[in-house]
């Protein structure tokens, strides 16, 4: 496994939450997981939405997938899937989604990630959003390659 690493951003505004949305798209690549963490209305979604728009390269909508569960997308060089899993009651219910063959072979988007329980991936990049002032502090922890694509 390789080193894990630690980082700590402030985001002052949701325009800096979109931007290091935007920057992630650029360097993710199929198999990379993103966990996000934080209460509603952190900037989860607005993270997960900037990143998807980026790598599809237009500006569409990208609807939460708070009641679908799972939205996919074929984006230039990967497919994107961001799942939502706020509403499951029980880990299993990850296997029924699909979500563990998408670990492998996309880039996947995972709001409330504590839901996964033992199906938690192994390599992936855990963003937690909390408030702070007008803006949110975000801690980045994973693999030292993943943080290191969110340094300014």
């Amino acid at each position: 496994m390789s080193e894990l690493r630690h980082l700590s951003l402030f985001l002052p505004d949701e325009e800096a939450t979109a931007a290091l949305g935007r920057r992630l798209a650029g360097w993710l690549k199929p198999g990379d997981t993103v966990l996000l963490d934080g209460p509603i209305g952190s900037g989860k979604t607005h993270l997960a939405r900037a990143l998807i728009r980026a790598r599809l390269g237009r500006d569409e909508d990208v609807p939460s997938p708070t009641f679908t569960l799972v939205q996919s997308y074929e984006a230039p060089g990967a497919e994107i899937w961001h799942a939502d899993l706020y509403r499951l009651t029980h880990p299993d219910e990850v296997l029924e989604l699909g979500l563990e063959d998408a670990f492998a072979r996309a880039i996947c988007l995972v709001e409330w990630p504590d839901r996964l329980g033992r199906h938690l991936p192994e390599r992936a990049l855990r963003l937690s959003f909390a408030a702070e002032g007008e803006g949110r502090r975000l801690e980045a922890s994973g693999p030292a390659d993943l943080v290191a694509g969110l340094e300014p």
